[in-house]
């Protein structure tokens, strides 16, 4: 498929008396309705690999917009992968709770269906890191109609903010989920993703788990020393196939 042209934007979603800010990539072409798509950062904030997530998705055939998730705590966050930055991504991250991810993520959802581009029949997420863990989260809402998850830490221990993991509500799910991980993850054992995989078969959630050997934490990140260009290559193609099946 040829890539389309782009246009790019940065936006403010209201949610309340919140302004989150977001970066919204479409096709240029406005005579067209195209699926809409909400890319969840990782801990490190909208940075530049995840803007390019969200061009790539656009020029695919979506409307994709990548709402700051840590608006609450830092307007305007970005960094990239030192360490340093890594301990500043997971203090902000530590200060968010799970109500207000999925509200945050259901306002983004109505600020796509309020475009008159976006086909208002259900949109896709897509969400790596903690952005994994959070995709993961609000597939319980009813407009999420595909969700691809990325190496989401901590989904069967804990859940944003407190209480009850998130795992708990994978009978919640409302639609189809991919979720993605490296078999040489430090941070999320072979074992919790056997976990994720029994929840998603024992209550009947349409799914795939995908496996990639030698792959660790980020693996599709190419800014990262993780980066797995195969394993990369391979889950992208998987993703486009998720909300081409699903959304289009």
């Amino acid at each position: 498929m040829t890539a389309l042209e782009i246009a790019t934007a940065n936006v403010q979603i209201v949610n309340g008396d919140l302004k989150i800010h977001a970066y919204l990539a479409n096709p240029t072409e406005t005579e067209t309705k195209y699926p809409g798509i909400v890319v969840i950062q990782e801990i490190f904030g909208v940075n530049s690999h995840i803007r390019d997530i969200t061009e790539r998705l656009a020029k695919s055939g979506y409307v994709a917009i990548a709402p700051a998730i840590y608006q609450r705590q830092a307007p305007g966050f970005e960094v990239g992968y030192s360490d340093e930055d890594m301990q500043i991504g997971r203090k902000y991250k530590e200060q968010t709770t799970a109500q207000e991810l999925i509200s945050d993520i259901q306002a983004t959802i109505d600020y796509l269906y309020a475009l008159p581009q976006v086909k208002p029949e259900g949109v896709g997420t897509i969400g790596f890191c903690f952005g994994g863990h959070v995709a993961y989260l609000v597939a319980t809402l009813e407009d999420i109609k595909a969700t691809a998850s990325f190496y989401g830490a901590g989904i069967t221990n804990s859940c944003p903010g407190g209480g009850e993991p998130t795992i708990t509500r994978t009978k919640d799910i409302k639609g189809t989920i991919y979720t993605f991980f490296g078999t040489e993850d430090p941070l999320i054992p072979n074992e919790q993703v056997d976990e994720i995989e029994a929840q998603l078969n024992q209550n009947q959630i349409p799914h795939q788990v995908f496996r990639y050997e030698g792959a660790t934490h980020g693996f599709v990140c190419d800014q990262r020393s993780s980066y797995n260009p195969k394993a990369a290559q391979s889950a992208w193609q998987k993703v486009l196939d998720l909300f081409s099946q699903i959304l289009k």
